[in-house]
């Protein structure tokens, strides 16, 4: 059975282990981890279940092997192609004319284009890794007799600079109180690192997020996200599991580092965020595609 999609109330505390912050063999892993998933930067999920070390151990031993393989990636790449044609049903009108009139040049558009592509490919590379966490989390499994398979090839868009991420604290009045719109909008007391990187370019993101405002409160993008946990919920389900990681083994990892329903907790609001973030990601990557 497909755990439901639950916004947990009230919201867990949410404790990331920054990069910055990682002793040296956190940061080993968290360099292990980048190399896996082919990804610039590890996400806050991944720094998030850090805090609790036991759990994020035995989460990630059982996943490290999985998740360079064939059948992890088509299986991740499956769930994007499933949103990334489903978001016309939002109609997300064209932006590029709107930021040509302001000035942008094509190089400009083409990085905001490549920014959104990077974080495509990030949130959805490292959400059925996600999702498998709280399906054994609830007493679920993974495909236990199936085959590693073979390796992935390469399958990262080329990223050679560091993103530039607008903290809250960089922003100007009008960003800052921005932010506080789209955290009024989803929810929210955090703003998603994919909006803080689009936030490098204001006038772009301000009207890109007035776009998706229009739909954010419909049923069609409700829809569509659930359609997106479903499909999330499945890809973890069919992973392969070599370590034979069980439902009690990681249930036991959890409750060794907090209350035994800290840690499902904020899987949950996790499993809940990721998939209105890749239905959000897709509207603004149609958008620049029109």
């Amino acid at each position: 059975m497909t755990p439901e999609r639950i916004r947990p109330d009230p919201l867990p505390a949410i404790r990331p282990v920054w990069e910055y912050q990682a002793d040296d063999e956190l940061r080993t892993t968290y360099e292990a981890y980048k190399q896996a998933f082919q990804v610039p930067w590890v996400g806050v999920v991944s720094m998030a279940y850090a805090h609790y070390p036991t759990f994020f151990q035995r989460w990630w031993s059982a996943l490290q092997p999985v998740v360079p393989t064939r059948a992890y990636v088509e299986a991740a790449f499956a769930v994007r192609g499933a949103v990334e044609d489903a978001v016309s049903a939002l109609n997300p009108p064209p932006i590029r004319p709107r930021l040509e009139e302001l000035g942008y040049s094509p190089r400009e558009i083409a990085e905001i284009a490549h920014t959104i592509e990077v974080f495509s490919h990030g949130n959805f590379i490292q959400g059925p890794a996600v999702f498998a966490a709280r399906l054994l989390l609830e007493g679920g499994g993974m495909g236990e007799d199936l085959p590693l398979g073979p390796l992935a090839a390469s399958h990262a868009p080329q990223h050679d600079t560091p993103f530039v991420l607008i903290e809250p604290h960089h922003a100007s009045a009008d960003v800052q109180a921005f932010y506080e719109e789209i955290k009024a909008d989803l929810g929210l007391p955090f703003i998603n690192t994919d909006y803080r990187a689009l936030a490098r370019w204001p006038s772009y993101f301000m009207r890109a997020w007035g776009d998706l405002r229009g739909v954010l409160a419909t049923q069609a993008h409700a829809e569509l996200a659930r359609d997106m946990h479903n499909r999330l919920f499945e890809a973890a389900a069919g992973l392969p599991n070599p370590e034979n990681l069980s439902a009690g083994d990681l249930q036991a990892a959890a409750r060794a580092d907090a209350p035994s329903d800290d840690v499902l907790a904020m899987t949950r609001l996790f499993t809940y965020l990721i998939p209105g973030l890749v239905v959000n990601v897709a509207f603004f990557r149609a958008q620049l595609q029109q």
